[in-house]
């Protein structure tokens, strides 16, 4: 693996958190983006991540931050869900902020990092998206439509990069045990764990990291180009006809 360094963001909590414990395993240098200071300053001092201080929801501001940085390896990992509800209730704020994180800030960065991966004729790619992108999960609307603009910007870009040793892989996750619905949930914990995770198996964040550096160490002229990761339990698709009314 001819990587020596990577840019992860949400790095300061579940699957970013987890993606950055393997890649300082794997002997990268990593740079943890999240909002979190003092949470980074932990896992500063913790695994020995270069922390990154900055909000994808401030574009300008964070690519002044990351400035001067080169990096082989970019993990599109931070994600938002402000709202879980049918489109017509969601709050204007809301639909902007989901599209802001999960689709421009993604994009953003691969506009930064990629002439450098290309002049070193080396790099890879991570675009976190979700099954939300692909199957229809009642009241994601915003997110699962703004992740499929990643997923199919992933895709385009693929094309674009034949030939010049630049890997893109996405992560397609389905139920993940994080925080990532808190917010959805009002911030309360305990009613997200008991609604989501508490009677189901789960992914682990673990577990997406570890697929994650399966992709990374395959040889450099092979891509895994999407992996699906879902509960062993999880299964989508299926039909709703509600019944008309009189």
């Amino acid at each position: 693996m001819n990587y020596q360094s990577a840019l992860v963001t949400g790095a300061s909590k579940g699957i970013g958190l987890a993606i950055s414990r393997k890649l300082r395993s794997l002997g990268l240098e990593v740079y943890g983006l999240a909002r979190d200071g003092s949470a980074l300053a932990r896992l500063a001092d913790e695994i020995g991540i270069r922390p990154v201080v900055a909000d994808l929801e401030k574009m300008d501001a964070t690519l002044e931050t990351l400035a001067g940085i080169e990096v082989d390896v970019l993990v599109n990992n931070a994600g938002l869900i402000t709202a879980v509800k049918p489109i017509h209730e969601m709050s204007a704020a809301d639909i902007s902020r989901m599209i802001s994180v999960n689709l421009t800030a993604p994009l953003l960065l691969m506009r930064h990092v990629l002439p450098g991966m290309i002049a070193r004729g080396r790099g890879h790619i991570f675009n976190m998206t979700t099954t939300a992108a692909d199957y229809t999960l009642a009241g994601t609307g915003p997110y699962g439509g703004a992740k499929a603009g990643l997923s199919r910007a992933g895709q385009v870009a693929r094309f674009d990069l034949a030939g010049t040793g630049v890997r893109i892989t996405e992560i397609s996750p389905g139920r993940v045990e994080t925080d990532i619905y808190l917010e959805s949930f009002g911030g309360d914990k305990a009613r997200l764990k008991d609604s989501m995770y508490s009677r189901h198996r789960a992914v682990q964040p673990e577990d997406v990291a570890d697929a994650l550096a399966a992709a990374l160490q395959m040889p450099a002229h092979a891509d895994l180009s999407i992996i699906e990761i879902v509960p062993t339990d999880q299964a989508f698709g299926g039909h709703v006809f509600p019944v008309a009314s009189e």
